[in-house]
């Protein structure tokens, strides 16, 4: 290739050019980019398709191309692994044991995965969640109920598949409460109306099915008594009117009783204030008003109507952060009310806000915003309600205390078009690094290829140069092409690959497209980041995380509590401080509550202490230099709740031979199975395992645990498998886990050979006194272990 070279051919002042022209006079572009001889072409125009193909054959043939695609073929099988390591997991999300969720039903939705939870309260203003009052259902395998007590998967396993639930109306008959609500059918895609009965106070409910189902989208299903009769005013704006229905046999039948008011309103409801029937309503239809952001209302003597309009319609008509659409039922506490409303500021349904009405006459409307008392979720995504919560329910119950129903969201509204737009985002950084990687190898020496020039290449006269400088973007074009084919040598010049600092560049352009890759994959195939607990028999429920440490160990607590306590399912973390001075709270971030109970004696034997602080039947113990992710914890305690009588963790060993040899997992998989699970990564009953250690056939093991100060996890498996004639420990494999402690001088397992022999030493003392467990074994299952054997 050439230079462009300026220049008189006699006295005319015209130019010429030889092989190459990259946009710039002066500009030595030694391309591998190029797409052939970009000299002027005075051959016939026959001969046009031919220099396009000889064009396409150089770049595919070039060097710079050849580089650039397997960059981008290295790149993308490291993406494609990435997502089958991590999501395309062989194992699958089941809502019940051995029954996977209705295939039709949960499917992801630009809308959300909206679902509903019950809070209680001695005030609407005090509401706390249900998982807050510990409310226990044995036979829900529930220990306590936590919310969401009402998802999709509640009823696409009652043959109603659904992609989400929300809008939640309660309405009371005694001690049964009855939920209304919409559910958004995964075949039609359109809004129904279904309805659940609880006898419980909502901490679980039955799935009637479907109540109302018409040809058009329905929701927020405002449910009222009037007259002794039940009546329902969903939302069905896609009609263009309100319409009313009556129950014909409660609560799954019913008829239309009347049109309302031939408007499309939605998040419409009445309230009988000052003997006058009050209609409360948005049109999203009308000219001139912001979505979101309008309010009207109506006034009639009966709720059958006729309705007039207030005087000052629309109330509000302004931005659709202020709370204007409304959000679920109003309420009267202390003779005041209150309206509740949403706020669609940063998304949809991004929270509920509530207002006291000071002024409701036929003239005049006034509210001012007072405090929910709500707290905000602070798991993030993995938390039911942790992007939104856009309805509440609040209702007065006969015994004086309050309870609510609220719908909320793990992902903002349209989260699959976001997520796609990151994806793509990250696969175009992607590119850009495989370019700069050619750049700083030097198989890539000008970036834009010379046709993408050719306007400027061949021999150009007056004629020519002076159309080129009228025309304003043509040069500001061949200027920036000019300018971007400078950048290859000037990095080149600055940046010696075959140096030190070169290399350190080159390593971390390379690890920067690696995950920049990842991330792409995340975003495309990863869902919502989200990892959310397992529903078991339609129902959720907490456990505690229970660690031991001391003060050597505090940088691990600190990454170990702000990892783990972002679990959905984590209801709280108890530390046993075993030694040295203890943190402050402030030391830690935490989403949940952290207790630190100090000990006196620096004993393994602390860690399986009864405790009357633990509220959860459930304790998952975890010791602080293990790092796992939250999908992995989760899918354990849903395996533990299946089999609660049993060690459920993510660490099998198989004791076996003669004498007995302590081993690592590798042998136990060698032999294909398993009778002991380490407890420094498992779930167990503490009601009961708490009780074994410390009786007294376990106190001979108890003082073994501390003359040797380890094998505390040993003891517990021998006292749990002298306790049952059945299967006693139940593995789960995690995607992967990390062990922290290599990195750090101060664990007690750091020499592996003296670790072993000790532990061996435990075995042959235990077998004496409790009985060898080395005659049991269980094989791995492939359904919880996740993976082929």
């Amino acid at each position: 290739m050439g230079v462009y070279e300026a220049g008189g051919n006699g006295s005319n002042g015209t130019t010429t050019a030889t092989t190459c022209n990259c946009c710039d006079m002066s500009l030595r572009c030694w391309c591998r980019w190029k797409w052939g001889n970009h000299q002027q072409q005075q051959q016939p125009q026959q001969n046009h398709h031919n220099l396009l193909h000889q064009r396409l054959v150089s770049l595919v043939f070039s060097s710079g191309f050849m580089f650039f695609l397997g960059c981008l073929v290295l790149y993308g099988s490291i993406g494609m692994f990435y997502g089958w390591l991590v999501f395309s997991k062989p194992y699958s999300r089941s809502t019940n044991v051995g029954v996977g969720l209705n295939s039709l039903g949960c499917q992801e939705d630009n809308e959300g995965s909206w679902s509903i939870g019950v809070f209680y309260g001695d005030s609407p203003f005090s509401l706390k969640p249900i998982e807050a009052m510990n409310e226990w259902r044995d036979e829900g395998v529930a220990w306590p109920v936590a919310n969401p007590v009402v998802t999709c998967a509640s009823l696409s396993d009652a043959n109603f598949p659904s992609n989400f639930v929300a809008d939640p109306f309660l309405y009371v008959q005694g001690d049964t409460l009855f939920l209304f609500y919409e559910t958004k059918n995964s075949i039609t895609m359109q809004g129904d109306i279904a309805v659940a009965k609880s006898m419980d106070k909502g901490a679980t409910w039955q799935q009637l099915g479907i109540a109302l189902d018409e040809d058009w989208h329905l929701s927020y299903p405002y449910v009222f008594n009037y007259l002794g009769q039940i009546y329902m005013m969903p939302e069905s704006s896609q009609k263009g009117e309100l319409r009313l229905y009556r129950a014909l046999n409660f609560p799954l039948q019913w008829t239309l009783e009347k049109v309302l008011i031939k408007k499309p309103l939605v998040d419409s409801f009445i309230i009988n204030h000052a003997g006058i029937y009050w209609l409360f309503g948005s049109d999203h239809s009308g000219f001139g008003t912001r979505r979101n952001g309008q309010l009207e209302i109506w006034y009639s003597s009966s709720p059958l109507g006729p309705w007039k309009p207030h005087k000052k319609n629309p109330i509000y008509n302004v931005d659709k952060s202020v709370g204007a659409r409304n959000g679920g039922r109003p309420f009267v506490y202390d003779g005041n009310l209150y309206r509740v409303g949403q706020d669609c500021g940063e998304t949809y349904g991004r929270r509920v806000r509530i207002f006291k009405v000071e002024v409701l006459t036929m003239d005049d409307y006034k509210e001012v915003e007072v405090p929910l008392g709500f707290e905000e979720p602070n798991k993030g995504r993995n938390a039911w309600n942790g992007a939104r919560y856009h309805h509440l329910d609040v209702q007065h119950l006969s015994s004086g205390k309050w309870i609510a129903v609220m719908d909320g969201d793990r992902v903002p509204s349209g989260d699959p078009v976001h997520r796609f737009i990151l994806g793509s985002a990250s696969l175009a950084a992607v590119t850009v690094v495989a370019v700069v990687l050619g750049v700083l190898l030097g198989a890539v020496k000008c970036i834009i290829p010379l046709s993408w020039c050719a306007h400027y290449s061949g021999k150009r006269n007056n004629a020519l140069l002076g159309r080129e400088r009228s025309n304003l973007f043509s040069s500001k074009v061949r200027r920036f092409c000019s300018r971007l084919n400078r950048v290859p040598l000037s990095v080149r010049g600055k940046i010696k690959p075959n140096t030190w600092a070169g290399k350190l560049v080159l390593a971390v352009t390379i690890v920067v497209g690696v995950a920049l890759m990842c991330t792409g994959v995340k975003y495309f195939y990863g869902g919502n980041d989200a990892e959310e607990a397992y529903p078991l028999n339609g129902h959720y429920s907490q456990f505690t995380l229970l660690t031991m440490t001391y003060d050597a160990r505090l940088w691990n607590l600190k990454m170990y509590v702000k990892h783990y306590s972002r679990c959905s399912s984590v209801k709280e973390i108890i530390v046993v401080w075993n030694k040295g001075r203890p943190p402050r709270s402030s030391d830690l971030d935490s989403a949940v509550p952290v207790w630190i109970r100090v000990e006196d004696q620096n004993s393994l034997n602390n860690r399986f202490k009864r405790d009357p602080m633990l509220k959860t039947r459930a304790v998952l113990e975890l010791d602080d230099d293990i790092m796992m992710t939250c999908d992995d914890i989760e899918r354990g305690f849903n395996v533990w709740r299946q089999h609660p009588d049993r060690i459920v963790g993510f660490y099998p060993r198989l004791i076996s031979g003669s004498p007995l040899k302590y081993r690592g997992e590798k042998y136990a998989r060698h032999h294909k199975g398993y009778n002991m699970i380490l407890t420094g990564a498992a779930f167990m009953d503490h009601t009961v395992a708490f009780e074994r250690y410390w009786s007294k056939e376990a106190k001979a093991g108890r003082e073994l645990v501390d003359r040797y100060f380890n094998c505390e996890d040993v003891l517990l498996n021998y006292l749990y498998a002298n306790a049952s004639s059945s299967q006693t420990v139940e593995y789960v494999r995690p995607a992967w886990a990390i062990d922290t402690s290599k990195f750090s001088g101060v664990a007690i397992s750091r020499n592996t050979n003296v670790h072993y022999k000790i532990r061996s030493n435990c075995l042959l003392k235990f077998s004496e006194i409790y009985g060898s467990i080395a005659g049991r074994k269980w094989e791995f299952d492939g359904r919880k272990d996740g993976w082929d054997l």
